[in-house]
This record gives C-alpha cells, sequence and structure tokens, in this order.
C-alpha cells in the first residue's frame, strides 16, 4: 500500500450535498430475513424521492448478483459482504447521496465497521424488529423451510447467530403493522433525529 497515494479532489462532499440540498446519510436496515427490511427500504426511498431527495438503495440480494456475487454465507463471508457494501456506501455518502441498505448483517462488529467508514452523523441504524417466529410465518422466499430442513447452513437465526443493534437510532417493531404507518414512523424519527 505504500506506493497508493490518496487524492483530494477540487469538487467536495460538502459541494456535492449542497447542490443536491440534502444531508448525506447513510440509513441502515438490519434484522432477519424476512422482517421487511427490503420492502421498508423501497418504500422509504419512494417517500424520499417524492420529496425531490437524491437516494441510491443497495439491497442484499441485489449486491449478490455482482459486487460480492463471488462470497458464500459463512461468517467470514458476510462479514466481506459488509465490508464491501460499507466501503460502495462511503463512496455514495461522499457523492452526497442518502443511501439506503437492506442487509441482515447479522454482526454487531461489522454494522459498526460501517459506522466507521461515513462521518460522524451520517450513519443511522434502523432495526427492523420482527419476532423469529413471524418471520418463519412470512418466509416470503422459502428460506427458513429449507434451513429447518437442512438445506441451507449458516441461516441466521436458525444455525447462524443475528446480534440485535443494542442501541440504534431507530427501532421499528414490525409485527402487524402496515409498510404505511411504518414508513410515516420512519420519516417523523429521521426528520426529529435531524438526519434528513
Amino acid at each position: 500500500m505504500s506506493n497508493i497515494v490518496w487524492h483530494d479532489h477540487a469538487v467536495s462532499k460538502q459541494s456535492r450535498s449542497e447542490l443536491k440540498g440534502q444531508k448525506p446519510q447513510v440509513i441502515w436496515f438490519t434484522g432477519l430475513s424476512g422482517a421487511g427490511k427490503s420492502t421498508l427500504a423501497g418504500a422509504l426511498e419512494q417517500a424520499l424521492a417524492a420529496e425531490g431527495k437524491h437516494t441510491y438503495l443497495l439491497d442484499g440480494d441485489n449486491v449478490r448478483h455482482g459486487l460480492c456475487g463471488d462470497l458464500g454465507f459463512d461468517d467470514a463471508a458476510r462479514q466481506e459482504n459488509i465490508r464491501r457494501v460499507g466501503e460502495v456506501a462511503k463512496l455514495m455518502v461522499d457523492a452526497g447521496l442518502i443511501v439506503l441498505t437492506a442487509f441482515i448483517s447479522p454482526f454487531r462488529a461489522e454494522r459498526q465497521l460501517v459506522r466507521n467508514l461515513v462521518g460522524e452523523g451520517e450513519f443511522v441504524e434502523v432495526f427492523v424488529d420482527a419476532p423469529l417466529a413471524v418471520c418463519e410465518e412470512r418466509d416470503p422466499k422459502g428460506l427458513y423451510k429449507k434451513a429447518r430442513a437442512g438445506e441451507i447452513r449458516n441461516f441466521t437465526g436458525i444455525d447462524s447467530a443475528y446480534e440485535a443493534p443494542e442501541r440504534p437510532e431507530i427501532h421499528l417493531l414490525n409485527a402487524g403493522k402496515s409498510v404505511e404507518v411504518l414508513v410515516d414512523e420512519l420519516l417523523t424519527a429521521l426528520r426529529q433525529g435531524n438526519y434528513l
């Protein structure tokens, strides 16, 4: 790494965010598979776009089709997956965007790593909290059924751990509420926290 030198550019993160008229941010959705992360992140992105905000949504499944297509699902691969996504999110924040991410991201240390990559106050952890039984009942991709049958190994919540956030900026209980209600809760919390 001694032959690599950081190159500062004339156009700064501040000037890019001022051009967009917004505060760059990473809004990081975490929770079990089936908790509703992708659904809520997508609905929030639509609401922000309707307000004229410049956003980009990084979704766990979509990222594994390209950037992280070479990774498996053991603990080391999951950590590398989140590290890569964190680096992409950092670049997008530098571009002045509001970046929404929907990843199980089961380990606190990896979520903290991403928080440390961006500036102070530029990371909002959103814990989409749905009980395992509710997630299994929803099972939109049929993954819990496969994991219980032993067809999928290292599945979060079944044979791989999920470390719930201890102090997320936003804690959403997602059991029995509509997407619209949850997005309203999100927008209220984001505004009250001065994240937007």
